[in-house]
């Protein structure tokens, strides 16, 4: 939530890297030109660098949130990391860049067709708020583009350097930078620099729009692990199936105009279904920008998996949204937006709206839902239950993890079910909510609701997430039926030990954190809860521990009631405030982090827990 909140996991922002994580090696030149659009990556993950060449510096993988190349050494002033093709010629290779130290008269930098160690083109990354574009031949730099730009140490920025014919071009953040031209160097491999200036680097992908590099004599060295860039899928149910023509594909490319009958190339996309179909384990498929008007659940269907070192990902294409939009749809239980029903699946950026029941349902295991948005879905945005009546308890959604992820205006006819995220009635062990945002849903805003016909579910954890004005719409809206928490943990008496920390209920109908009549020992620490209509804290029974949290209010409301193991670390609401909410007062506003992590902010005061 703030800068003092330490991610276990940083799944990659951008996943840029993912296109090519199929790949069996980490340098490939593919024979077939129609599915060679991605040419080269690497994310770290798997630690090694044999696929690449040092010139220089201090060149390690090292652990920042996910495995990251960074560069240590901050007195050299040339120090080079080479991979990919002496002979590829147009292309663009893109890169996450982070400056750590930029020394006087230093830089951080991403470049392409480098013919040797001191020819070839460079975007760099400057002291003093500068990007520049530059052609460098031995000695000699000459600036083809420049701008003003803000760079700051500790941040991400995305590189982009493109090269075509004579044409050199850049960009960061996906705003251009500028283009120029030149003919220094015709043809060369990609690399990375830094000059007195340590940095970090992540998520390297080069892409060749369609057309095939020249193929190399050599394949370099073991591909990155695709564990954090997974593949991504659609559903058969949409559209028909590919014909047999099409081949498996680790990379495929999808628009809202893409045709069935088309190979997946970024030229001549395919559709939703079509890649489903085909994207093989450890593969990706890009959503183009534009809305996809659906009719009928995109369902990745049990069986359709990746591994745990082949993930398959659906993501948006880099700086483009894309909205699976299903309003043609009625509400009707049968009528889910996108099902997960597949295993090691990673869905990334993408916006679910208008199904007839939840938006995204996710039905399998080990999969990875990040910076999706749920919202104007007719029962809970998100949810994880079991796929069937008959699946047995073996097979429930278990080990999955939301990332980033907003859900919003979901709601049901009756006011009754539509919450913002659920895992409720029937999900195994080790699901997972972090830095998620849950707003405005007509019911609540998480359900972890179990009962008696289906047993208890699995223990979940939710963390570092925000849960504010649920039971009332964006419009205003309010059914009198909805429950409207911010996190509602259990039902019908029966124990379950979730995990509930350094999250905030804010503002929400009901209760901001209520047991829901579920006796188990949850632990619930370090969460603020501040505002609610009835309680901050309302756990009339079971035998949680409870542990910094601490509870406020701006005006009149009911006590708070902690059944259980409560000791004096807390601050709860008996009719007065204490003396930390002076910390918690204000408006209410939040963000996403580059790197994902979620900022809250109370009064323009970033909150922390």
């Amino acid at each position: 939530m703030t800068s003092q909140l330490r991610a276990r996991l940083r799944a990659r922002r951008w996943l840029v890297a993912a296109a090519a994580a199929a790949l069996a090696v980490g340098v490939v030149t593919a024979t077939q030109a129609a599915f060679a659009d991605t040419a080269f990556s690497a994310n770290f993950e798997d630690g090694s660098t044999s696929a690449w060449s040092k010139s220089g510096g201090t060149w390690t993988v090292v652990t920042d949130g996910s495995k990251v190349l960074q560069q240590s050494n901050a007195t050299t002033n040339n120090a080079r990391f080479f991979a990919g093709d002496s002979n590829w010629t147009d292309y663009t290779v893109q890169a996450r860049v982070k400056p750590l130290s930029l020394g006087s008269g230093g830089f951080a930098g991403l470049l392409a067709r480098a013919g040797g160690a001191t020819t070839f083109y460079r975007l760099a990354l400057l002291p003093g708020n500068a990007v520049q574009l530059q052609a460098v031949n031995g000695g000699s730099v000459t600036v083809l583009a420049s701008a003003s730009r803000t760079v700051a140490t500790g941040t991400w920025y995305t590189l982009s350097l493109t090269v075509k014919g004579t044409q050199i071009s850049a960009a960061v953040d996906g705003t251009a930078v500028g283009s120029g031209t030149s003919s220094v160097v015709a043809k060369g491999r990609i690399g990375l620099q830094t000059a007195y200036s340590t940095a970090g680097f992540d998520d390297v992908v080069v892409t060749t729009g369609g057309t095939s590099p020249t193929p190399s004599a050599t394949t370099g060295g073991p591909s990155p692990s695709a564990s954090a860039s997974p593949t991504r899928s659609a559903s058969a149910s949409a559209s028909p199936s590919p014909s047999n023509s099409q081949p498996p594909s680790s990379t495929l490319y999808v628009s809202p105009s893409g045709s069935a009958s088309a190979p997946g190339t970024q030229s001549s996309p395919t559709t939703l279904a079509s890649a489903i179909t085909r994207v093989t384990a450890g593969g990706t498929i890009y959503l183009r920008g534009g809305t996809y008007a659906q009719s009928s659940t995109i369902t990745i269907a049990p069986g359709n998996n990746g591994t745990s070192g082949a993930t398959k990902t659906l993501m948006a294409y880099p700086g483009e949204t894309p909205v699976l939009n299903f309003s043609a749809q009625t509400e009707d239980p049968a009528n889910r937006g996108l099902a997960v029903n597949g295993n090691y699946w990673h869905l990334y950026g993408i916006v679910v709206e208008r199904a007839g029941d939840n938006g995204i349902f996710v039905g399998g295991s080990n999969n990875v839902i990040e910076r999706t948005i749920t919202r104007y879905n007719r029962d809970s945005g998100l949810q994880l239950s079991r796929i069937a009546s008959d699946t047995p308890q073996s097979q429930w959604p278990s080990n999955n993890l939301i990332l980033s992820a907003e859900s919003h205006d979901n709601a049901d006819a009756d006011g009754e079910d539509a919450d913002g995220f659920a895992a409720k009635l029937t999900v195994g062990n080790g699901n997972v909510f972090r830095y998620a945002v849950s707003h405005n849903n007509i019911d609540d805003g998480w359900d972890l609701y179990t009962k008696t016909d289906t047993g208890p579910i699995g223990p979940v954890t939710i963390e570092d997430s925000l849960s504010y004005n649920n039971g009332t719409l964006s419009n205003g809206t309010v059914n009198s039926n909805g429950d409207r928490n911010g996190y509602k943990l259990g039902g019908e008496d029966i124990s379950v030990n979730h995990v509930i920390r350094r999250n905030i209920a804010f503002d929400n109908g009901k209760h901001g954190f209520t047991y829901n009549r579920n006796l188990g020992t949850m632990t619930i620490s370090n969460n603020l809860s501040i505002d609610n209509t009835e309680r901050n804290f309302s756990f009339d029974g079971g035998s949680s521990v409870f542990r910094n949290n601490t509870s406020c209010r701006s005006g009149s409301g009911s006590n708070d009631k902690t059944v259980g193991d409560a000791d004096s670390s807390n601050q709860f609401y008996a009719g007065t405030n204490g003396s930390r909410c002076a910390n918690y007062s204000g408006a209410l506003s939040w963000s996403f982090a580059s790197d994902g992590r979620l900022v809250v902010t109370l009064g323009g005061r970033a909150v922390t827990l």
